[in-house]
């Protein structure tokens, strides 16, 4: 039992901690995960900490509420979210097909009042056009007359960033629908961070960034650049999770670490966030009251991470470097001859594997071309493996897509 302890945990402790989504919040002044079976008690005190969302003027709380669960039957968690301070929230059309939206509509129905306080955003995905008529039916759902940032959701380019699409948002934002204008990236962000930042129209941009992607050079000039400009930059896929999930001594030792510090792991990976100047908040799903609590703690808390613990994330991060898609799409997709969408098949697995969230899993997974969806074991991956910078084993995570998604 003596060769199981680590850092003053023993392995049963420690998988029992984790076991509980990682959440605990000792030290931290908010309840346990008890919490989310009643009314929940007061978060830590100090004001929930704001910054300003690039050129926009918007003071939107370091925490970005996402809004990718069931906003409908979650009403509660809602008002909490605002009672708590985070005041800007995510959602998109893509989120069960506009429930999500849905949601926030009847929490803004029911309180007219919020509406004013809360900065909202949604997002369309390119394919389908037809964006008037679906922003429409957006801000229907939504119950409001406009929302004060739109994303093109999920490009993966920026030449999707064109002169029509620039014409489009100058004239939303003239109608009052819109008042800010960006896009989402899942892939090859860097490359469309450093072209938003040669556009003197994008006015926010929400990118994967997390403690993996953060030492990368690239990611660096690349943030540098839209804070230098003026682009309010928006972190997601925070928690660093990838299409493989392993349970590894370098979880446990990390883990161990900071829960004897007096937060978790998860918290620790928002505050490496937080602690860049130039991301203006970090996007996280919170879809129940436990997960709320807990990063409304890691917010609150001003506790500021030492060298050590960035040392540590980084150790962990490369321990676990081929468990990882870094969003490189042109890569493995040029590997493929640009017909194959890999890197979407690995953020299928990834809200499959890290998330728990089999259902959107599916839902991307069956987006996909169905000859990838039915037949991997048809197609040679060998290219697109050679040419993974992380040496993700992409034949066989596309077998178990196939078996696990379709």
């Amino acid at each position: 039992m003596a060769a199981e302890k680590k850092a003053g945990f023993t392995r049963r402790d420690l998988m029992k901690t984790l076991g509980l989504g990682g959440l605990a919040v000792a030290g931290m002044g908010l309840p346990g995960p008890a919490l989310a079976a009643g009314e929940p008690e007061k978060a830590a005190p100090g004001p929930m900490p704001r910054r300003k969302l690039g050129k926009t003027g918007l003071e939107v709380s370091i925490l970005n509420l996402g809004g990718m669960f069931d906003t409908i039957n979650n009403q509660l968690l809602l008002r909490q979210a605002l009672g708590w301070g985070v005041n800007f929230w995510d959602t998109a059309e893509a989120y069960g097909n506009g429930m999500s939206e849905e949601g926030y509509g009847r929490f803004f129905a029911r309180n007219p009042e919020a509406r004013k306080q809360i900065v909202l955003t949604t997002k369309l995905v390119p394919k389908g056009g037809k964006f008037d008529e679906r922003l429409d039916a957006a801000l229907a759902r939504l119950k409001t007359d406009y929302v004060d940032l739109f994303y093109v959701h999920g490009i993966s380019g920026i030449g999707e960033m064109d002169g029509q699409m620039r014409d489009w948002a100058a004239a939303k934002k003239k109608a009052g629908k819109i008042k800010f204008f960006g896009f989402s990236s899942h892939a090859n962000m860097e490359d469309c961070l450093l072209g938003a930042a040669k556009l003197d129209w994008i006015d926010a941009v929400m990118v994967s960034y997390n403690f993996r992607l953060m030492h990368e050079q690239k990611m660096r000039e690349a943030i540098a650049a839209c804070a230098k400009a003026g682009i309010g930059v928006v972190a997601m896929k925070t928690q660093g999770g990838g299409p493989v999930k392993t349970d590894s001594e370098a979880e446990l030792d990390m883990a161990g670490r900071f829960l004897e510090k007096g937060f978790t792991d998860k918290q620790a990976k928002l505050k490496a966030i937080w602690q860049n100047p130039d991301i203006a908040a970090a996007c996280s799903q919170m879809p129940n009251l436990t997960i709320l609590s807990a990063n409304v703690a890691a917010a609150r808390d001003a506790t500021a991470l030492a060298r050590e613990d960035f040392d540590a994330l980084r150790a962990f991060a490369d321990a676990t470097h081929g468990d990882y898609c870094a969003g490189c799409a042109g890569l493995c997709g040029a590997a493929m001859g640009g017909a194959v969408p890999v890197a979407d098949v690995m953020r299928a697995m990834m809200y499959h594997r890290d998330y728990g969230e089999t259902a959107i899993a599916r839902e991307l997974y069956a987006s996909l071309p169905e000859a990838l969806r039915r037949e991997p074991s048809s197609l040679d991956f060998s290219r697109a493996e050679a040419a993974c910078p992380r040496g993700l084993a992409i034949a066989a995570i596309m077998e178990d897509a196939s078996r696990l998604l379709a």
